[in-house]
């Protein structure tokens, strides 16, 4: 079997020196490899191509057959490192929350065991939705289940 460990020290090994990270390799029971990589200043497809070359060139097709994707982080995938969060400072984030409530803000900080969001409040006056600015709410992040950039238009 294909080692989850191994290709992400491969993947790491090939990104060195780049301002792009691994966020998640998945290596399913029958050899479908998924890496997800994400970047301080985006991701082309070009720099997924190189990194599956990179890690197919490791693996041998004759000893397991294989399935590999090298996909971007992209909007629709909820944040799971630190280094998303700071990415995202002074933009806006959406939250589900522990509780199952959801918030909508601006990222003011992003921290290990917190962050911090200057919160939005939507209000509709007559057709249009206008933005006001909530509170200023200090998160921990074990009550934050799950965390997005929101897209704007």
């Amino acid at each position: 079997m294909i080692s989850k460990t191994q290709i992400e020290r491969w993947a790491e090994e090939q990104l060195k020196d780049t301002d792009r990270f691994v966020v998640q390799v998945k290596v399913s029971n029958d050899n479908v490899i998924n890496v997800i990589i994400d970047s301080d200043s985006g991701v082309t497809i070009e720099h997924c191509i190189a990194l599956s070359r990179y890690i197919e060139q490791h693996l041998d097709r004759d000893k397991e057959d294989f399935e590999l994707k090298v996909l971007s982080s992209g909007l629709e995938y909820p944040f799971s490192l630190l280094r998303q969060y700071k990415k995202y400072l002074g933009k806006r984030i959406q939250l589900k929350m522990a509780d199952g409530t959801e918030k909508k803000g601006i990222l003011q900080e992003a921290e290990t065991d917190h962050i911090v969001l200057q919160e939005e409040i939507e209000k509709k006056y007559k057709k249009n939705v206008r933005r006001i600015p909530g509170e200023t709410l200090h998160i921990p992040m074990e009550q934050i289940k799950q965390a997005k950039a929101v897209i704007e238009f």
